[in-house]
């Protein structure tokens, strides 16, 4: 494991967006406060989704694999490879119609490849990204976090332990005052790291 921070922003809006306001305040108070370097992964750049042709490559055994079928899944090893390598990992997704942004589940789609992030055993299956800690910071426009209509917080729980990502803290950017400055939203979130 390197000293990375992932930073992953799934909102479509790239201003006046609350989750990316409170990662990038997030993510730059961690790094500074533990040193590490941070990689920057913006799911609005044309995430694609998962497809036949990359089921197939990705079901295929890596020495068998074509060069179009290595080629299909080069982006997903470099998501692999962000995730492998980062110590803690920090990501802004906006709550659209009750549930998490279309390209943050293609993400989602990209990296849970079994053998790399997880593993299937006798008890069942195994997460195989151990001991870093992630902040996922959701803005739902009003629908509480937790409540009945909020289908984000608890598949993304979910997701990341299947993974192997249990060491999880949910913030809910609402109970925020995102409008301020950098430094006093600093102020603010500075009980989340600690």
């Amino acid at each position: 494991m390197k000293n990375t921070l992932l930073h992953i922003n799934a909102s479509a809006r790239n201003t006046g967006s609350l989750t990316r306001k409170m990662t990038e305040v997030l993510a730059n108070k961690i790094s500074k406060d533990l040193n590490l370097a941070i990689v920057n992964r913006d799911l609005n750049q044309t995430l694609p989704f998962v497809d036949e042709q990359w089921v197939s490559a990705n079901f295929t055994a890596e020495e068998k694999r074509t060069a179009k079928q290595k080629d299909k899944l080069k982006l997903s090893n470099t998501l692999v490879k962000e995730l492998q390598e980062a110590r803690i990992i920090v990501i802004g997704s906006p709550l659209y119609n009750f549930s998490i942004a279309a390209s943050l589940k293609a993400w989602i789609d990209m990296v849970a490849r079994a053998g790399l992030t997880f593993k299937y055993t006798d008890s069942g299956p195994q997460g195989l990204l151990q001991d870093k800690k992630v902040y996922v910071a959701i803005a739902s426009g009003g629908v509480e976090m937790g409540s009945e209509y909020d289908f984000s917080s608890n598949y993304l729980k979910h997701v990341l332990g299947f993974l192997g990502l249990n060491d999880v803290n949910m913030i809910d950017v609402n109970q925020y005052d995102v409008s301020t400055s950098s430094h006093h939203l600093e102020d603010q979130i500075r009980a989340i790291v600690a």
